[in-house]
């Protein structure tokens, strides 16, 4: 799979090369364009090169929050 086919909105997670190694970024692919895609991420919106890209899929819809005891 790469990015180019997955639509936009769809949740992903996208691991790409870092100084020093990977990362990850798990969220909803939020736009793309010829040299890089921005994931909206918990921790804000992650903007990455394509040409960093070493593998990206799409996965399943968070779980439902689990409920707490009162």
């Amino acid at each position: 799979m790469t990015l180019p086919d997955v639509p936009l909105g769809t949740r992903v997670v996208v691991r790409y090369r870092i100084e020093g190694g990977f990362t990850d970024a798990l969220g909803y692919l939020r736009s793309r364009d010829d040299t890089e895609c921005a994931v909206e991420t918990k921790r804000g919106l992650a903007t990455i090169r394509l040409a960093d890209i070493v593998l990206a899929k799409t996965v399943p819809p968070p779980p439902p929050p689990r409920s707490r005891p009162v």
